[in-house]
């Protein structure tokens, strides 16, 4: 594979690189490329976790990239997941958590076998190297700027926080240079993370991210898009100066389990979330299920979508191409519940693999332990 086809094979459905030219410099070194991406650990795995962040894994695999998975349980007990409980934490992190990403990533044909798996626990444990290069971070980050950062855990900006959670910020930019990698990979909601990695790239003694000649250089950052929840927002309509600012606060998130699709929800499960989700007719701008179609169903220049309908409505129609969709479903041509049966159908099909993943004694009995714990957050 040629570095301009990796190079568009790791920007296809990315929001943002940090930098094109960056990456392209990356690229045309020869410098082995390592890529990460880090998951608290919480409740259940939904599309946006499972499928979005998986799909993008796949991409890197394609272009023979060294991928790796990193399981935070540090950053979970400092964000209050799983109620705080460290020993919950690690157990779904190694058990459930991991085996849904495995399955996630079978959903696009991976093969989980040659992803590696990281615990912070055991990347941490007697690692002198990890804890001083956190401190070279902090000393070359003001306190305003970690306080700014939050946000990268969900919480608001100014919002009033214990000490701990300031030191969630180090911790995470620290992940990337202690293990070199040179492709951190996240949601857009982690930009600030990547932001600060990349502004005290060469100012760094401890553990700086060297290039292939042995020099400092700043990692490729790349975020991928965050899918919306199936939610009505709370108030309609918005203006497009405030889009971005909604699309942020309505995310898919777990802890609205009605407007989230999980990774093993059943076929029945799927359709009636799909049936009761906000999908205006006519509206493009602001729409879950043609957010998901876009970045879930067409994926690869391969994926189609098949709409069932009666005559009367103009007849079955298949869609090679996204731009379609949304052109008849702005001209009013596809009716909001034909485009959500279609998505419905598709994401039943996609999701395959991951209900049967989570059919083995084994993994669903871990499904079974997640279910039976009280979260909190």
């Amino acid at each position: 594979m040629d570095n301009e086809t990796k190079f568009n094979l790791i920007k296809k459905n990315t929001e943002e690189i940090m930098t094109d030219e960056d990456l392209k410099l990356l690229l045309e070194s020869g410098t082995k490329i390592k890529h990460y991406i880090g998951f608290e650990i919480s409740g259940k795995i939904h599309l946006g976790t499972g499928l979005m962040c998986m799909s993008k894994v796949k991409d890197f695999m394609d272009a023979g990239i060294d991928c790796s998975i990193f399981l935070a349980d540090w950053h979970s007990w400092i964000n209050d997941k799983l109620g705080g409980d460290r020993e919950k934490i690690k157990k779904i992190a190694g058990g459930y958590f991991k085996e849904g990403l495995k399955a996630s990533l079978k959903c696009f044909g991976g093969d989980p076998e040659k992803i590696k798996f990281v615990l912070g626990s055991d990347l941490y444990h007697n690692n002198d190297d990890y804890w001083s290069t956190m401190i070279d971070i902090s000393k070359n980050t003001t306190l305003a700027r970690m306080m700014r950062s939050i946000t990268i855990m969900g919480r608001k900006e100014g919002e009033s926080v214990d000490f701990a959670k300031l030191v969630y910020p180090p911790m995470q930019i620290a992940d990337i240079f202690i293990q070199g990698i040179n492709l951190p990979h996240a949601g857009l909601d982690q930009r600030k993370a990547q932001v600060i990695a990349r502004e005290v790239a060469l100012k760094l003694k401890t553990k700086p991210l060297l290039d292939k000649n042995g020099k400092p250089t700043k990692p490729v950052a790349v975020h991928h898009h965050l899918i919306l929840g199936l939610g009505k927002p709370t108030t309609w309509p918005v203006s497009k100066e405030n889009l971005q600012e909604l699309w942020s606060s309505l995310k898919m998130s777990k802890s609205k389990p009605d407007t989230c699709i999980f990774i093993h929800d059943s076929p029945d499960e799927i359709r009636r979330k799909i049936k009761q989700a906000f999908c205006l007719e006519g509206e493009i701008e602001f729409n879950p299920i043609l957010d998901w179609t876009k970045f879930l169903i067409f994926r690869n220049d391969k994926a189609k979508l098949e709409v069932k309908r009666d005559e009367k409505f103009g007849g079955d129609i298949t869609y090679n191409s996204y731009e379609n969709v949304e052109r008849d479903f702005k001209d009013k041509k596809l009716h909001p519940m034909d485009l959500k049966n279609a998505v419905a159908e598709e994401l039943i099909k996609l999701l395959e693999p991951a209900r049967k993943h989570f059919e083995q004694p084994k993994v669903k009995k871990m499904l079974e332990e997640l279910e039976g714990m009280i979260i909190t957050r």
